[in-house]
């Protein structure tokens, strides 16, 4: 058998490389693929005392190994995913009829009590909600508490749920992991699952209005519209991510991008969504101004003494910052020494800290420089 073996492995290399030759460029792309495949399967050993130098390497494929646990992983999450069904408020169509118009995400069930995690862009402006489990079954569901800043939700339905998913640790991630996305891409495909890695740690993405998500996992796993809410999962099984936004480019004419997927990491996901369940709602720091960025645009054409910073509109009476002596008209540049800049509005670095806390803002009032002392507040 062995020297059946060792004497059929030159013959099929020989085959592949005709076939190649044959099919030329046009049949590269699939030929030259199965060419590779069959010469990775069928290595020829190297002769006795010559060097194997030179050589091309073997193309990478997945291990069994690899294989099996990612076939595995997919196994255990699963059962825990859902589609959750959002019913919009009845609106009316061109000819006078009622529309209610529905629209559709994922979600993952993260508690035996019925707790789902999902977007909360998923949820926003529902009428009402109901979930499908992976067999199915649909029932309705409530909305717990949502929160727009981390783009996280919570949702409960009641009575038994066919299976739970475990939330991992995303601080133990490594760029280059493996990860797989589960989802429905465009709605149409459910459980479709794509693999890939981990591409980037710690990314940040502007939403407008002031907000920045951040500390987002970036991966080039498949994630199209549809997948919202599905779970980012490792090779254990756990879930490590909510997946959330993907970017495809300006959507002006300009360069298109694919593989750019964001997730939200499960260290978020469950600080998030215990304060959701218990509070209804998350309890982030309050200042009490209304304020303005400015960039070194608006610095120039104003004349500022600073390139960056906040300025302040209007102070809230009875607020953190109007008990702390803000005015209008102050320029916020740092809050305990964490400058804002190009990369770090007053958002962003406010929420760093937690309600309570006593932090230092520096502000510059009438070319002045000025450290005031602010105990923040609860939004």
């Amino acid at each position: 058998m062995n020297n059946k073996s060792n004497g059929l492995r030159p013959a099929l290399i020989i085959v592949a490389m005709i076939i190649a030759l044959l099919f030329g460029t046009a049949g590269s792309a699939v030929v030259g693929g199965l060419a590779g495949y069959i010469v990775a399967s069928y290595r020829v050993p190297a002769l006795s005392g010559v060097p194997d130098v030179g050589a091309a390497p073997a193309p990478t494929y997945l291990t069994l190994t690899e294989q099996s646990a990612i076939i595995s992983a997919v196994a255990k999450v699963k059962p825990g995913g859902v589609t959750v069904i959002n019913t919009l408020p009845p609106q009316r169509g061109f000819f006078g009829q009622i529309l209610e118009p529905q629209a559709s995400g994922l979600g993952v069930i993260i508690d035996e009590k019925g707790y789902i995690v999902t977007n909360n862009h998923v949820v926003e402006n529902n009428r009402s909600l109901e979930v499908i489990f992976a067999d199915d079954t649909k029932v309705p569901a409530t909305l717990i508490g949502a929160d727009a800043f981390s783009d996280l939700a919570v949702i409960r339905v009641e009575g038994s749920v066919p299976a739970t998913a475990a939330l991992g640790d995303s601080a133990a991630l490594q760029p280059g992991e493996a990860v797989i996305a589960i989802g429905s891409p465009l709605g149409d495909f459910k459980g479709t699952v794509a693999v890939g890695v981990v591409s980037a740690l710690d990314r940040r993405l502007e939403l407008g209005g002031g907000l920045t998500m951040e500390g987002l996992i970036k991966t080039d796993a498949a994630i199209n519209q549809g997948n919202s809410g599905g779970p980012l999962v490792n090779a254990l099984g756990h879930v490590i991510g909510i997946n959330s936004a993907i970017v495809r480019g300006s959507g002006m004419g300009g360069p298109v991008a694919e593989g750019l997927g964001f997730a939200l990491p499960s260290n978020v996901i469950e600080e998030v969504t215990q304060q959701l369940i218990e509070y209804g709602h998350v309890r982030r720091p309050y200042l009490g101004v209304e304020w303005v960025p400015i960039t070194p645009r608006v610095a120039s054409a104003y004349n500022l003494p600073v390139q960056f910073g906040a300025y302040v509109q209007d102070v809230q009476p009875g607020s953190p910052a109007d008990t702390a002596g803000l005015r209008r008209g102050d320029i916020i540049t740092a809050i305990n020494d964490q400058a804002i800049d190009e990369d770090n509005n007053l958002v962003t670095i406010l929420m760093r800290f937690d309600p309570g806390e006593s932090v230092r803002i520096t502000v510059v009032r009438e070319q002045e420089e000025v450290t005031l002392n602010v105990t923040l507040g609860t939004r």
